[in-house]
Protein backbone atom coordinates (compact mmCIF):
# COMPACT_ATOMS: atom_id res chain seq x y z
CA UNK A 1 0.00 0.00 0.00
CA UNK A 2 1.34 3.18 -1.04
CA UNK A 3 2.05 6.23 1.87
CA UNK A 4 -0.24 9.27 1.20
CA UNK A 5 1.65 12.34 0.41
CA UNK A 6 1.61 14.49 3.61
CA UNK A 7 2.77 17.62 4.99
CA UNK A 8 6.65 17.02 4.90
CA UNK A 9 6.34 15.19 1.45
CA UNK A 10 4.45 18.32 -0.07
CA UNK A 11 6.87 20.76 1.66
CA UNK A 12 10.37 18.96 0.38
CA UNK A 13 8.75 19.04 -3.50
CA UNK A 14 8.38 23.22 -2.61
CA UNK A 15 11.42 23.62 -0.84
CA UNK A 16 13.40 21.50 -3.53
CA UNK A 17 14.51 18.81 -1.51
CA UNK A 18 14.92 15.64 -2.37
CA UNK A 19 12.98 13.54 0.45
CA UNK A 20 10.58 13.89 3.07
CA UNK A 21 13.83 12.74 5.67
CA UNK A 22 15.46 16.19 4.90
CA UNK A 23 13.38 17.60 7.61
CA UNK A 24 14.23 15.07 10.26
CA UNK A 25 17.85 16.33 9.80
CA UNK A 26 17.10 19.97 10.38
CA UNK A 27 15.00 18.79 13.26
CA UNK A 28 17.54 16.99 14.67
CA UNK A 29 20.31 19.50 14.58
CA UNK A 30 17.85 21.88 15.96
CA UNK A 31 17.74 19.65 19.00
CA UNK A 32 20.89 18.34 18.90
CA UNK A 33 23.20 20.73 17.29
CA UNK A 34 25.03 18.12 15.17
CA UNK A 35 25.80 20.08 12.11
CA UNK A 36 28.62 21.62 12.37
CA UNK A 37 29.52 25.66 10.76
CA UNK A 38 32.15 25.26 8.39
CA UNK A 39 33.03 21.88 9.47
CA UNK A 40 33.07 18.47 7.76
CA UNK A 41 30.23 16.26 7.22
CA UNK A 42 29.89 12.47 6.62
CA UNK A 43 26.68 11.02 5.42
CA UNK A 44 26.25 7.32 5.35
CA UNK A 45 23.72 5.88 3.11
CA UNK A 46 23.02 9.09 1.50
CA UNK A 47 20.96 8.74 -1.90
CA UNK A 48 18.80 10.34 -2.79
CA UNK A 49 20.68 13.18 -1.27
CA UNK A 50 17.78 14.96 1.03
CA UNK A 51 20.72 14.76 4.02
CA UNK A 52 23.31 16.66 1.47
CA UNK A 53 21.18 19.18 1.14
CA UNK A 54 20.94 20.00 4.61
CA UNK A 55 23.97 19.23 6.03
CA UNK A 56 25.31 21.53 2.76
CA UNK A 57 23.08 24.27 3.84
CA UNK A 58 23.98 24.17 7.64
CA UNK A 59 28.20 23.69 7.14
CA UNK A 60 27.59 26.95 4.82
CA UNK A 61 30.29 27.92 2.23
CA UNK A 62 33.62 27.07 4.20
CA UNK A 63 32.02 24.13 5.14
CA UNK A 64 32.54 20.43 3.02
CA UNK A 65 30.14 17.36 3.12
CA UNK A 66 30.61 13.62 1.78
CA UNK A 67 28.41 11.41 0.95
CA UNK A 68 28.08 7.73 0.34
CA UNK A 69 26.27 4.89 -0.90
CA UNK A 70 25.99 1.75 -3.19
CA UNK A 71 23.62 3.87 -5.00
CA UNK A 72 24.24 6.48 -7.26
CA UNK A 73 24.23 10.27 -6.09
CA UNK A 74 22.83 12.94 -8.51
CA UNK A 75 25.46 15.78 -7.45
CA UNK A 76 24.74 18.45 -5.43
CA UNK A 77 24.83 22.45 -6.80
CA UNK A 78 27.23 24.45 -5.26
CA UNK A 79 25.75 27.89 -3.74
CA UNK A 80 27.43 30.65 -2.74
CA UNK A 81 25.70 30.18 1.11
CA UNK A 82 26.25 25.83 1.05
CA UNK A 83 28.86 23.66 1.03
CA UNK A 84 30.61 21.82 -1.29
CA UNK A 85 28.99 18.22 -2.02
CA UNK A 86 31.45 15.32 -2.66
CA UNK A 87 29.93 11.76 -3.29
CA UNK A 88 31.65 8.44 -3.09
CA UNK A 89 29.63 5.39 -4.66
CA UNK A 90 30.89 2.21 -3.31
CA UNK A 91 29.65 -0.05 -0.52
CA UNK A 92 31.98 1.16 3.13
CA UNK A 93 32.29 -1.93 4.36
CA UNK A 94 34.53 -2.90 1.70
CA UNK A 95 38.23 -1.14 2.12
CA UNK A 96 38.42 0.36 -1.31
CA UNK A 97 35.61 2.12 -0.64
CA UNK A 98 36.46 3.78 3.37
CA UNK A 99 39.99 4.41 2.07
CA UNK A 100 38.38 6.59 -0.52
CA UNK A 101 36.02 8.44 2.10
CA UNK A 102 38.98 9.19 4.62
CA UNK A 103 40.87 10.36 1.32
CA UNK A 104 37.79 13.00 0.50
CA UNK A 105 37.55 13.52 4.51
CA UNK A 106 40.70 14.56 4.72
CA UNK A 107 43.96 14.11 7.93
CA UNK A 108 41.85 15.96 10.01
CA UNK A 109 38.50 13.90 9.97
CA UNK A 110 34.73 15.01 10.18
CA UNK A 111 33.10 16.74 12.47
CA UNK A 112 29.97 14.88 12.29
CA UNK A 113 28.72 11.45 10.68
CA UNK A 114 24.78 10.98 9.67
CA UNK A 115 23.04 7.86 8.68
CA UNK A 116 19.66 7.92 7.56
CA UNK A 117 20.19 4.31 6.37
CA UNK A 118 17.34 1.80 6.60
CA UNK A 119 16.91 -1.79 5.46
CA UNK A 120 14.14 -2.96 2.69
CA UNK A 121 10.96 -3.19 4.77
CA UNK A 122 9.23 -6.52 5.26
CA UNK A 123 6.36 -5.63 7.32
CA UNK A 124 8.10 -8.74 9.48
CA UNK A 125 8.90 -6.30 12.52
CA UNK A 126 11.66 -8.58 14.26
CA UNK A 127 13.63 -8.73 11.02
CA UNK A 128 13.02 -5.11 10.23
CA UNK A 129 14.19 -4.40 13.37
CA UNK A 130 17.11 -6.37 13.44
CA UNK A 131 18.07 -4.87 9.84
CA UNK A 132 17.93 -1.89 11.29
CA UNK A 133 20.38 -2.27 14.14
CA UNK A 134 22.93 -4.03 11.81
CA UNK A 135 22.94 -0.75 9.39
CA UNK A 136 23.33 1.39 12.42
CA UNK A 137 26.16 -0.58 13.22
CA UNK A 138 28.10 -0.30 9.89
CA UNK A 139 27.50 3.74 10.21
CA UNK A 140 28.79 3.70 13.77
CA UNK A 141 31.65 1.42 12.73
CA UNK A 142 32.40 4.11 9.89
CA UNK A 143 31.67 6.97 12.40
CA UNK A 144 34.76 5.04 14.26
CA UNK A 145 36.71 5.34 11.43
CA UNK A 146 36.00 9.04 10.41
CA UNK A 147 35.38 10.96 13.29
CA UNK A 148 38.30 13.88 14.83
CA UNK A 149 38.10 13.46 18.34
CA UNK A 150 35.29 15.27 19.79
CA UNK A 151 32.54 14.91 16.82
CA UNK A 152 28.93 13.76 16.67
CA UNK A 153 27.38 10.99 15.13
CA UNK A 154 23.67 10.47 14.27
CA UNK A 155 21.94 6.67 13.36
CA UNK A 156 18.37 5.57 12.26
CA UNK A 157 17.64 2.63 14.22
CA UNK A 158 14.12 0.67 14.94
CA UNK A 159 13.10 0.45 18.55
CA UNK A 160 13.15 -2.63 19.64
CA UNK A 161 15.12 -5.56 22.00
CA UNK A 162 18.90 -5.05 20.19
CA UNK A 163 18.79 -1.09 20.83
CA UNK A 164 20.01 -1.45 24.11
CA UNK A 165 23.11 -2.78 23.36
CA UNK A 166 23.69 -0.83 20.16
CA UNK A 167 23.13 2.11 22.45
CA UNK A 168 25.79 0.53 24.85
CA UNK A 169 28.50 0.56 22.31
CA UNK A 170 28.03 3.71 21.41
CA UNK A 171 27.73 5.34 24.84
CA UNK A 172 31.34 3.83 25.21
CA UNK A 173 32.74 5.91 22.69
CA UNK A 174 30.81 9.18 23.41
CA UNK A 175 30.39 11.43 26.18
CA UNK A 176 26.85 10.78 26.00
CA UNK A 177 24.47 9.57 23.95
CA UNK A 178 20.41 10.74 23.57
CA UNK A 179 17.39 9.33 21.53
CA UNK A 180 15.43 11.82 19.01
CA UNK A 181 12.37 11.37 17.42
CA UNK A 182 12.03 14.13 15.13
CA UNK A 183 7.88 15.13 14.02
CA UNK A 184 8.45 14.65 10.58
CA UNK A 185 8.71 10.81 11.26
CA UNK A 186 5.54 9.29 10.75
CA UNK A 187 3.45 8.72 13.55
CA UNK A 188 3.26 5.03 12.95
CA UNK A 189 6.46 4.66 12.50
CA UNK A 190 9.14 2.98 15.22
CA UNK A 191 12.05 4.72 13.75
CA UNK A 192 14.34 6.88 16.08
CA UNK A 193 17.95 8.72 16.17
CA UNK A 194 20.10 8.10 18.03
CA UNK A 195 22.59 11.01 18.47
CA UNK A 196 26.01 10.87 20.13
CA UNK A 197 27.93 13.64 21.13
CA UNK A 198 31.56 14.25 22.15
CA UNK A 199 33.42 11.51 20.15
CA UNK A 200 36.32 10.30 22.82
CA UNK A 201 39.73 8.95 21.40
CA UNK A 202 41.53 9.33 24.68
CA UNK A 203 44.40 7.08 25.34
CA UNK A 204 43.48 6.73 28.90
CA UNK A 205 40.49 5.10 30.36
CA UNK A 206 37.90 6.42 33.24
CA UNK A 207 38.68 4.34 36.17
CA UNK A 208 42.39 3.74 35.30
CA UNK A 209 45.39 4.27 37.72
CA UNK A 210 48.94 5.19 37.03
CA UNK A 211 51.52 7.22 37.94
CA UNK A 212 51.49 10.39 35.64
CA UNK A 213 54.65 12.88 35.53
CA UNK A 214 53.65 16.57 35.54
CA UNK A 215 54.36 18.68 33.20
CA UNK A 216 52.89 22.09 33.66
CA UNK A 217 50.52 23.78 35.49
CA UNK A 218 46.92 24.80 34.77
CA UNK A 219 45.52 28.47 35.22
CA UNK A 220 43.13 26.68 38.11
CA UNK A 221 46.39 25.17 39.78
CA UNK A 222 46.22 21.49 38.61
CA UNK A 223 49.10 19.98 37.41
CA UNK A 224 49.20 18.82 33.35
CA UNK A 225 50.57 15.38 32.72
CA UNK A 226 50.39 14.49 29.38
CA UNK A 227 49.51 10.74 27.44
CA UNK A 228 50.28 10.84 23.68
CA UNK A 229 49.90 14.30 23.63
CA UNK A 230 46.53 14.08 25.87
CA UNK A 231 45.98 16.35 28.72
CA UNK A 232 45.06 14.57 32.09
CA UNK A 233 44.55 17.10 35.10
CA UNK A 234 45.90 15.91 38.18
CA UNK A 235 45.25 17.86 41.48
CA UNK A 236 47.88 19.37 44.13
CA UNK A 237 51.08 18.79 42.12
CA UNK A 238 53.96 20.70 40.41
CA UNK A 239 56.03 20.82 37.44
CA UNK A 240 58.63 17.48 37.87
CA UNK A 241 56.09 15.62 40.45
CA UNK A 242 55.40 11.77 39.69
CA UNK A 243 52.06 11.47 41.14
CA UNK A 244 50.41 7.83 41.30
CA UNK A 245 46.34 9.15 40.18
CA UNK A 246 43.29 7.68 39.00
CA UNK A 247 40.97 8.45 35.99
CA UNK A 248 37.49 9.92 37.17
CA UNK A 249 36.20 11.57 34.33
CA UNK A 250 37.29 11.70 30.40
CA UNK A 251 36.44 14.30 27.94
CA UNK A 252 37.58 14.19 23.98
CA UNK A 253 40.66 16.35 24.69
CA UNK A 254 41.25 16.06 28.49
CA UNK A 255 40.62 14.15 31.58
CA UNK A 256 40.47 15.11 35.44
CA UNK A 257 42.17 12.66 38.08
CA UNK A 258 42.30 12.13 41.90
CA UNK A 259 45.06 11.02 43.50
CA UNK A 260 46.11 7.67 45.04
CA UNK A 261 49.06 7.94 46.89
Amino acid sequence: MLAVPDEYYNRAKQEGYRSRAAYKLRQIDETADVLPRAGVVVDVGAAPGGWLQVAAERAGPRGRVVGVDRQRIDGVEKTDDRAYVETVRGDVTETETLERLLDAVGDDGADAVVSDIAPNMTGEYGLDHARSVHLARLAFQTALDCLRPGGDFVAKVFDGPDLADLRSAVEAEFEYVREVRPDASRDASSELYLVAKGRVTAPVEEGEVRTFAVEDVGREGDGIARVDGYTVFVPDAGVGDEVRAQVIDVKPNYAFSERVD
